[in-house]
């Protein structure tokens, strides 16, 4: 039993040790080297959609966390098993460890744009495991050993895996952080034309609590991508291709990107996971270059109906052309209500486009555009079953009072917000309980692609009540009642929610 016992102990820290070494390795290598990094971006890759919207709806934005405990918990199983069969014949033991560094090598080689050492870290991560295991077996406290044979056993590994685990964070830290905050911090964004600035209306924001700001601050912003590590780019490195079935291929870099004309704009984005009521959307004010300019100097050719974006970690979205041509502020965004992007929402460049759900429009570590078409290229997300073109519906949501709160009576004031980006909103209208549609007070916005705050003072009686919400944008349309989920291109259905008044 003590046998078993200290195998398993042994087994942990050879992969701890891997592991540690690994992350340190990546320092050098990048972390999309990791062999933790690589893996889990092959099964985000790899997994049905379904498994994806089943994870956000679960874990929310922590969804890759998760999967990165998860991946954890696999592996210390995983290692734990191959120290037990070690101790019964060490060659099973290695024999595991090579499994491991093999699963890792082949993930990291298989990545987007990976460089040929990319199976360093993995291949120098398992030698160190396996020296570790060699050296803990030959020192094994078996059923036989005394008790101060089993102390330093265990000291031996316990020191060993909790010092693999402190390298292994600092190398990760490092990795991804090493050049790329002193290269956000250093920018000194350009100046925008007072004719390019879109001006907030000074009531725009009913400054309610619980309502959610006209503007999301940064920290507040949802995140949603498939990069299972935030990628690091630095200005220095960044360059844009333009390419494809284009009259003129361009490849601009980030100081050209600052020399051209500037615009600042309030944009909502919205992701299509979201659920009716839910948070997965933001409004901020961002400032970045036009892509219709950039689209003509690149001359889009007859066909070219689609514009692909890329990520530099190689995720895809494929954009209508005629959308980004149409006149509404389409964007390389380099800021983010006034300042660089946070590397979390893509720096140094990313795509802000109105109206459309960002799974096909809002890709982040921009590094490339091409024009092609939606019959001869599927996007990320359109290979997994969404629609190939995601124009935002017409939603609406309740911010206060609270989902299952407990309002005094008497007058209270219910506040919200409402979207529909590009077309705007032209009404919002609230029902208590089975009740005439009441309409509320629309706060002013700077453009119609923008959200917009609502709010209604209403006389709360005691007891119990079902309050819900409806829209209705600038062309008409009022938000339907028919409840859709978001799959495969956005959540319907009207947001209600019960309160107790007391």
């Amino acid at each position: 039993m003590h046998t078993r016992k200290f195998g398993a102990l042994a087994g942990l820290a050879a992969a701890g040790t891997a592991l540690g070494v690994a992350e340190v390795v990546a320092i050098f290598t990048g972390a999309p080297t990791s062999p933790l990094v690589s893996v889990g971006g092959v099964v985000v890759d790899s997994v049905p959609a379904k498994v994806k919207d089943l994870a956000v709806e679960v874990f929310y934005t922590y969804d890759k966390l998760a999967l990165s405990i998860g991946t954890l918990v696999i592996l210390a199983a995983f290692a734990a098993g191959i120290g037990v069969l070690a101790i019964r014949r060490r060659l099973w033991g290695y024999a595991g460890i090579a499994l491991f560094g093999g699963i890792g090598i082949a993930a990291a080689l298989s990545r987007h744009n990976a460089p040929w050492y990319a199976f360093l870290p993995t291949l120098l991560g398992a030698a160190a495991g396996a020296g570790v295991l060699h050296w803990l077996l030959t020192h094994e406290a078996g059923d036989n050993a005394t008790a101060e044979e089993r102390r330093w056993f265990l000291r031996a590994s316990g020191y060993t895996l909790l010092g693999a685990a402190l390298v292994g964070f600092a190398g990760r830290w490092w990795s991804t952080r090493r050049n790329v905050e002193e290269d956000r911090a250093s920018i000194e964004l350009p100046t925008v034309a007072p004719n390019s600035v879109a001006p907030l209306p000074p009531q725009a924001d009913a400054a309610l609590p619980d309502l959610a700001p006209f503007v999301t601050p940064n920290k507040d912003f949802y995140q949603i991508d498939t990069a299972l590590v935030v990628p690091q780019l630095t200005t220095r490195d960044w360059k844009l291709r333009i390419h494809g079935r284009v009259g003129k291929e361009l490849t601009i870099s980030w100081d050209e990107l600052l020399k051209r004309p500037m615009i600042e704009r309030y944009v909502t984005l919205a992701c299509v996971s979201n659920e009716v009521g839910g948070g997965l959307i933001g409004n901020a004010k961002w400032q970045g270059v036009r892509i219709a300019d950039l689209l003509a100097e690149a001359r889009p050719q007859p066909g070219a109906d689609q514009v692909v974006s890329r990520s530099i970690d190689g995720f895809t979205a494929g954009t209508p052309t005629a959308v980004l041509q149409d006149g509404r502020d389409a964007m390389l965004a380099i800021a983010m209500n006034g300042e660089p992007l946070p590397v979390e929402h893509g720096f140094p460049v990313r795509m802000v486009v109105p109206g459309l759900y960002g799974y096909v429009s809002a890709t982040k570590w921009l590094v490339e555009l091409e024009l092609t078409s939606f019959a001869d290229f599927d996007a990320y997300w359109i290979k997994r079953g969404w629609a190939a073109k995601g124009p935002i519906k017409t939603e609406s949501r309740i911010d206060t009072p609270r989902d299952g709160s407990n309002p005094r009576a008497g007058e209270i004031m219910i506040a919200g917000v409402a979207w529909a980006q590009h077309r705007g909103i032209s009404k919002v209208e609230v029902r208590v309980d089975d009740g005439a549609w009441q309409v509320a007070s629309l706060l002013p916005v700077p453009s119609i692609d923008t959200w917009r705050q609502w709010t209604l003072k209403w006389q709360a009686t005691p007891g119990r009540h079902r309050i819900t919400v409806r829209a209705t944008d600038n062309g008409g349309e009022t938000q339907t009642d028919a409840v859709a989920p978001p799959d495969p291109d956005g959540a319907t259905g009207w947001h209600s929610i019960d309160i107790e008044v007391k």
